[in-house]
């Protein structure tokens, strides 16, 4: 059975405790500077800090249903994808250090609001709100950002497509490391 490189597993290691404890971190201080302040604007309304629990998923959607089906899902069966994507990125050696930063992120990500969700209730901590006008997005938490962060990377890096292609070991999969487009088989001849 194949492993992911020892130096990426401590890679895929060190962002997952990073990404979790920055997450956590900021929705510690949230909750105790946040609760009852209101909205809070910024650069001209364009940041702005507002705190809610969230009980559903992207934009609250599922916080109508029913909370054990709620938490069936949203910590049920999202572990159990966090674990699975886990075991994949584990059991695949040749991942560049850019895919694993990727998966990292996105594994970080989601543990973090799977924490949240088994500590308050099923609930999120959101308290993030960017725009412009009326054109705003949801609101919503730094674990969030990791998992779009980690999601958009994986859909440039070549790598997450197709792991298995042979690369050499110095190559990290990220765009930057796209073939120049000559055959590096091709030898010089004289």
């Amino acid at each position: 059975m194949k492993k992911l490189r020892l130096s990426n597993a401590a890679l895929l290691a060190l962002i997952i405790i990073t990404s979790v404890g920055c997450d956590q971190a900021t929705k510690i201080v949230a909750r105790e500077q946040l609760e009852g302040a209101g909205r809070l604007s910024y650069l001209g309304d364009t940041f702005r800090l507002v705190l809610i629990e969230n009980h559903g998923a992207f934009l609250g959607m599922g916080s109508e249903m029913p909370a054990a089906l709620r938490t069936a899902i949203f910590v049920g069966v999202v572990s159990i994808a966090l674990i699975a994507f886990l075991v994949w990125i584990m059991r695949t050696p040749s991942l560049s250090k850019f895919s694993v930063v990727a998966a990292g992120l996105v594994i970080g990500g989601g543990i973090g609001n799977v924490i949240d969700r088994v500590l308050f209730d099923g609930g999120v901590t959101d308290f993030l709100n960017l725009g412009i006008g009326t054109l705003r997005t949801g609101i919503f938490n730094v674990a969030d950002v990791w998992i779009m962060v980690g999601a958009a990377m994986m859909l440039i890096s070549r790598d997450t497509w197709a792991p298995d292609d042979a690369r050499s070991p110095d190559e990290d999969g990220s765009p930057a490391a796209e073939d120049s487009g000559e055959d590096p088989r091709t030898e010089l001849q004289t």
